[in-house]
């Protein structure tokens, strides 16, 4: 286990018993993790979408033939650090996957980006986006909808 999913680990298991019943693990550390660079987001994304792979895998996805395999390789070390990832051996050979999924990074991103810029409020985010026409009637009406529903269940 890395460093950082272990200190995440014991930072959770000094949660109180009540607190961790309600919780799990996954959900703990996906309310503590931290952001990405957008080049270790472009690789959590190819191993978001291929679930578990091989690094070859990995550039073979990018597509990028001029990128070293050795810059790859530290960017996914990175994000194994960061308790993205991780890893199985077989040998020399790794087999990857995600530890933290793409719907809780999201989750965690928006939350980030609705804080940190609308000062938590959605209606403020909504505003923004039907100011600077990023929203348009339809999506607007869906949102609304959407709305709706969550507080009628």
């Amino acid at each position: 286990m890395n460093t950082s999913l272990l200190h995440v680990t014991q930072t959770f298991l000094s949660v109180p018993r009540v607190v961790q019943t309600r919780m799990s693990v996954l959900r703990f550390i996906a309310l503590n993790m931290k952001r990405l660079t957008k080049v270790e987001e472009q690789i959590m994304q190819i191993i978001w979408q291929l679930e578990r792979c091989l690094m070859r895998d990995i550039i073979e996805k990018l597509g990028d033939p001029d990128t070293p395999r050795t810059t790859i390789t530290s960017v996914v070390r990175i994000l194994e650090n960061k308790g993205f990832v991780d890893h199985k051996a077989y040998g020399r050979t790794y087999e990857y996957f995600p530890v933290i999924t793409k719907e809780d990074y999201s989750r965690q991103t928006l939350q980030g980006l609705v804080g940190d810029y609308f000062g938590g409020s959605v209606n403020r985010l909504v505003s923004f986006l039907i100011k600077e026409n990023d929203v348009d009637l339809k999506d607007l009406n869906d949102i609304i909808q959407k709305l709706d529903d969550a507080e009628n269940t």
